[in-house]
């Protein structure tokens, strides 16, 4: 099979889909790689790397596109790379398309096969996911430690306090991949850290990671906003798989925070679990809202593209193996997990979850509890 790599063009977007590695792994099974030079700069790896390994390296995007049968990328396609794309080919992508509707429409319209990372599921799990929320959670509390200082607009409070001073309170909505990871960082640096989820095993599950270092409390509507008025940090890491972010947090109950406090809403590719909420760039990462910070990054491991890069296609390399090995058709006639991942197919949108949560449009989220997270 013919795999095409294009570099990432979204902004702010360093990563690349496939290592060498990878590309020898493809390779050695008597597949052809294609990847446009420079892709892999963003990730300090250079095209002889890639050429090593046995990479045919190609000159633009639309030399990728025209030959790939299988094109490999990590972020949704934007608007030139979908017209790029044809009935013939499958897109294998993060796609996030259930806060997407025109992206889904413009997909649908290619006529391309298109499997998303974030629905591949495996008992339960959501394996290709899972590694970007563990980089997401990391960087969510770093990011909202720097937001909170007072030249960024935050309020001026260092997360883990000194001695004589309280620390800064951090609340986690969600206790899934991106809320452990964002709470054991708050953790290590020395915050007061509260872990809100609906999951009654996975708080038990919680406490033994935390060891009494941060409490667990069941979400509710009325758990979150008596947090509200103490906590410095919010982080928004609910997630149900496939289907826009439920809100956790409507826009008149910012009105129960401190002052410049921090929103870090991880969920903003699936539409923020904020009502406030709505995508920024690492490049112009934050905004206030009523005096309240957010920070809503759509792409927060991208800041990170080397450790980003290497984890994401670690997981993913896999099921690449499986799609180029027994075609496609086949490979998804054989994998629960790849057909899990199918979100696009035949000009419709296949995914249950995505395609319900495109006919309710925007539609209301929940109220402000943790579904699960990501």
């Amino acid at each position: 099979m013919r795999i095409g790599v294009p570099t990432e063009i979204k902004s702010d977007e360093y990563r690349v889909a496939l290592t060498p590695d990878g590309v020898r792994e493809l390779v050695g099974r008597g597949h052809q790689v294609l990847i446009q030079r420079g892709a892999g700069l963003g990730s300090a790896l250079t095209d002889a790397a890639f050429e090593a390994q046995g990479a045919e390296m190609v000159a633009d995007a639309d030399a990728v596109f025209a030959q790939a049968e299988l094109v490999l990328k990590v972020k949704e396609p934007q608007p030139q790379e979908v017209a790029r794309l044809r009935p013939e080919q499958t897109l294998f992508t993060y796609l996030h398309l259930a806060a997407a509707p025109e992206l889904s429409r413009a997909l649908c319209e290619t006529g391309a096969t298109c499997i998303a990372y974030e629905t591949v599921e495996v008992d339960g799990r959501l394996p290709l996911l899972a590694p970007m929320s563990e980089v997401a959670g990391k960087i969510a509390t770093q990011a909202g430690a720097f937001a909170l200082g007072r030249p960024h607009g935050g309020r001026g409070i260092l997360l883990g306090g000194v001695p004589g001073v309280s620390p800064a309170t951090v609340v986690v909505v969600g206790g899934g991949v991106v809320g452990l990871n964002a709470a054991m960082i708050a953790i290590g640096m020395q915050a007061n850290v509260y872990v809100l989820d609906r999951s009654i095993e996975r708080m038990r599950e919680l406490d033994v990671i935390f060891a009494g270092r941060a409490t667990t409390i069941y979400s509710s509507a009325l758990a979150v906003e008596e947090l509200l008025p103490v906590a410095d940090l919010v982080i928004g890491a609910v997630l149900v798989a496939g289907a826009r972010a439920p809100y956790v947090l409507r826009r008149e109950q910012l009105a129960l925070l401190p002052g410049r406090a921090v929103l870090v809403d991880v969920a903003i590719d699936q539409g923020g679990c904020f009502e406030t909420s709505h995508p920024t760039t690492h490049s112009d990462p934050t905004f206030e809202v009523d005096g309240i910070i957010h920070y809503c990054v759509a792409n927060m491991p991208g800041a990170v593209p080397i450790t980003s890069t290497y984890a994401l296609t670690n997981a993913t390399l896999p099921f690449c193996i499986e799609l180029a090995d027994a075609g496609v058709e086949a490979a998804l006639a054989s994998s629960p997990a790849l057909r899990s991942g199918l979100n696009v197919h035949g000009g419709e949108i296949v995914h249950p979850a995505v395609a319900e949560a495109l006919a309710q449009g925007a539609g209301d989220g929940q109220p402000a509890s943790a579904v699960g997270s990501g």
